[in-house]
């Protein structure tokens, strides 16, 4: 009888003592039950502690505004805006509000439209925002990176990188007057390398609000930076004295021989008063819009106007238009010249057009 409990004993001990071994052992199948477990996560040595419920994950991208396949649309020049839209998408079974935050590596906040922005998503839903990206006059060229992350209470964060291009300028010339007096103007440039010539000479003899003549180029322009952008602007001008006028005469060509698209314009006029000008002049021969020359002009102005438009591309076209003003009139007009990979050449109604006040990149 005492052996038998000596026995009992020890086979007691030796029972416990496997279960123990087993329990710490990373083989054992009874440490890994098939089947999630309800309260948290199983390995090895045990339970760990529970996670979070997360009711849903929260899904982050950024795009320029644009066709997908138009080639470096992520280039710009200083004082231009690029055109991002942010998308948040609730991969959720409940409404979030989530905020949105632009991280801003080597960037300056300055140049973004908004870095912080609050938005409410339905569950399966997602929000669009509108961000504009503007570098500063100054901004140095080169790569630059942002990121886009969304974040909200109990949902899993997301986040998206994005990347533009500041393209320098080759030339800037900027002239921007105001006041009561005489002033004259000589312009003359000529790039070989994008086929642009122009020429502006102009004198004014009375009072002026605002005057402003701005021309840039950028000779191996990538994306939809122009070669050659010209912006001019002219505020209620008034001659004061019999005799005082504002007069000039204004050429622009881009000659096919030298690469260009084989238009010319020819402005000249002379009047007493101008309410006001707004004009611009794109030339695109390389980038997304290559081969295209685009002008368009709103005056209104007491005087004498003239304006020839001419696209000449030997033994393929010959186009010719020209207008002249007598009088008081108030004017739109819009031309865009193509080469022959493009459409030809059309007019159309002007469209809203943007604030000149000011000088600067972004006329």
């Amino acid at each position: 009888m005492k052996r038998l409990l000596i026995m009992l004993i020890l086979l007691t001990v030796t029972a416990s003592a496997t279960v123990e071994d087993t329990m710490t052992g990373p083989s054992s199948s009874s440490v890994y039950p098939s089947g999630p477990h309800p309260t948290g996560v199983w390995g090895p040595g045990g339970v760990f502690p529970p996670e979070p419920d997360r009711p849903g994950t929260l899904i982050v991208s950024v795009e320029l505004i644009g066709p997908e396949d138009e080639a470096d649309l992520q280039y710009i020049t200083p004082g231009k805006t690029l055109e991002y839209i942010v998308t948040v998408k609730n991969r959720g079974r409940s409404e979030v509000d989530a905020e949105i935050t632009i991280n801003l590596d080597r960037c300056s906040p300055d140049w973004f439209s908004w870095t912080s922005k609050s938005v409410t998503i339905p569950p399966g839903g997602a929000v669009s925002e509108e961000l504009l990206v503007t570098p500063e006059t100054s901004a140095l060229s080169g790569k630059y990176q942002f990121e886009a992350r969304a974040s909200a209470l109990d949902f899993k964060p997301g986040w998206c990188d994005a990347y533009f291009t500041i393209q320098g300028y080759d030339y800037i010339s900027e002239t921007a007057i105001s006041g009561t007096g005489q002033f004259y103007l000589d312009k003359d440039l000529r790039s070989m390398g994008t086929g642009i010539k122009t020429n502006k000479d102009i004198v004014l003899s009375g009072s002026v609000d605002a005057l402003v003549k701005n021309q840039y180029l950028v000779e191996k322009a990538k994306g939809r930076t122009p070669n050659f952008q010209e912006c001019d602007a002219v505020d209620n001008y008034l001659a004061i004295h019999p005799g005082d006028s504002l007069s000039g005469s204004e050429k622009l060509k881009s000659s096919w021989i030298f690469g260009g698209v084989g238009s010319k314009i020819t402005e000249r006029y002379n009047v007493s008063e101008m309410e006001f000008q707004m004009q611009d002049y794109n030339l695109h021969l390389t980038g997304a819009m290559k081969k295209r020359a685009a002008f368009q002009t709103a005056d209104n102005f007491t005087g004498y106007f003239m304006l020839d438009a001419r696209q000449v591309i030997p033994g393929q076209k010959n186009i010719k238009e020209r207008e002249e003003f007598f009088g008081s009139f108030e004017i739109q007009r819009k031309l865009i010249f193509e080469g022959p990979d493009r459409r030809m050449f059309y007019t159309c109604p002007m469209p809203d057009w943007p604030s000149y006040s000011g000088i600067g990149h972004g006329c």
